[in-house]
């Protein structure tokens, strides 16, 4: 495997990442009801204890997109 092949894996991993963590933070923001609902239906969790999840899963996602895709992909953008 060469340094343009895994460049290419991590532009591309960034891409798909970073728009699903774009529409992950829209449904919440803009369908958040619809979305307690559906989940509420699942699971016995109160409106706060569903905003502090969600909170915590699209922050904790973010970092790890971050330090695990986009930081990797930079180092090859600069290495190359």
């Amino acid at each position: 495997m060469d340094i343009d092949s895994i460049r290419a894996f991590f532009m591309w991993c960034t891409i798909l990442n970073v728009a699903l963590l774009l529409l992950s933070s829209l449904m919440c923001i803009c369908a958040g009801d619809w979305v307690y609902r559906i989940h509420s239906k699942w699971f016995s969790v109160s409106r706060e204890t569903f905003n502090v999840a969600m909170y915590s899963f699209i922050g904790l996602y973010k970092i790890l997109v971050i330090v695990f895709i986009l930081i990797p992909y930079m180092a090859l953008l600069i290495v190359g």
